[in-house]
């Protein structure tokens, strides 16, 4: 049977009703640029993730320029991160005026590798942004322990990690400040576009909050020279109302990937996502990595699944370093081998908390197909 790698149309038709009517209340009020709604959601996402304050913004990259921006990272200044991250982590820090750095990550997180920051940290890094890729969190405690030694601050790049943990301590707070996305694919997904920055840091909050809405404090009185990254009421209400399905839908995200595990157990070359001890993994994605002991090749068992109707993807094929638009940052292939490596065997199976153990039965059939 084919299977989707994303059903959204199963996610709505499980709150449809909800939905409806907090978006009919929405069009009631004229609610439509932030407002009330807006600002609900934020208390009840930062509520969640034990951060103090919520600035919600209308993109991922939104929230990280603009925490880049709040804490006045610019022209001059580096920020760390990792190369296997989308491009977005990068292009907030362009956005800022900053230069993006990179560097190596592990091969069984998918996480920057602590071991390899320490040596690509320059007289002008400022920042150390570890992105908690696929949902699970990067290892902090190393990280923290560099970027304090090093006088550096550390923020996350949460955009794919909603309710991740890290020795019980969820993404989100871990660094000065962490930046979310709501991109309708994501664990909680706005109908459109959103973003937003959690932080514990009060006058951080502020200036996050005057610097998406035109540098305005108060209705015109520009403090500051701002942007409009706003987020609209709708996506507000959309918002407000998933937040309260993210535990189960987790908990059933969580399910498929043991399932998966289960399923694809004992192949050879198919290595499965493994939650690291004192992690807690969202599964935003369920990657795989396709090795040469496979017998087979990443592209062929791609090819397999779409042929049997089964969705997959690659996040990512080409890493940061070795994109047309970073060319300016002077790197060159083999900086980075695992990230390199990684590029070529990952495989992005169907992730979504409404699938059934009979679609993993069929996705781990049709790569068993093709490996043995």
């Amino acid at each position: 049977m084919p299977v989707p790698f994303l059903d959204l149309k199963a996610q709505y038709a499980s709150i449809k009703v909800e939905l409806d009517a907090a978006v009919a209340g929405v069009f009631e009020r004229c609610e439509f640029v932030t407002g009330p709604t807006v600002r609900t959601f934020e208390e009840a996402f930062a509520a969640a993730h034990g951060a103090r304050f919520c600035a919600t913004c209308n993109s991922g990259t939104a929230a990280l320029h603009l925490m880049f921006w709040g804490l006045g990272i610019g022209p001059g200044d580096e920020v760390l991160t990792a190369a296997n991250t989308f491009m977005a982590t990068a292009g907030g820090v362009k956005l800022a005026g900053a230069t993006p750095r990179l560097a190596d990550v592990r091969a069984d997180d998918f996480n920057l590798d602590p071991e390899q920051v320490e040596a690509r940290i320059t007289p002008r890094t400022k920042v150390l942004l570890p992105v908690h890729l696929y949902g699970q969190c990067a290892d902090l405690e190393p990280l923290r322990e560099i970027a304090e030694r090093r006088g550096l601050l550390l923020l996350e790049d949460a955009a794919q990690a909603h309710l991740a943990g890290y020795h019980g301590v969820h993404a989100g707070h871990q660094g000065r400040a962490a930046a979310f996305s709501f991109y309708p694919g994501k664990n909680l997904g706005a109908a459109g576009e959103g973003g937003a920055v959690l932080t514990n840091d009060e006058a951080l909050y502020q200036r996050i909050c005057r610097l998406r809405d035109h540098g305005m404090p108060e209705k015109y009185l520009h403090a500051e020279w701002g942007h409009n990254y706003r987020l609209e009421g709708l996506q507000g209400a959309v918002l407000g109302v998933k937040l309260r399905h993210l535990p189960g839908w987790t908990a059933a995200r969580r399910q498929a990937a043991d399932w998966y595990r289960e399923e694809l157990a004992g192949l050879p070359g198919i290595l499965c996502p493994q939650e690291l001890p004192g992690r807690s993994h969202v599964y935003h994605l369920f990657v795989i990595r396709v090795t040469p002991d496979s017998g087979s090749t990443r592209d062929a068992v791609m090819a397999a699944l779409q042929q049997a109707g089964i969705g997959c993807g690659l996040h990512y094929p080409r890493p940061v370093h070795l994109q047309p638009a970073a060319a300016e940052l002077a790197y060159r292939e083999g900086d980075f081998p695992v990230t390199e490596r990684l590029a070529g065997e990952i495989l992005s199976l169907p992730m979504f908390a409404e699938i059934t153990r009979a679609q993993v039965a069929e996705v781990a059939a049709a790569i068993r197909n093709a490996v043995v």
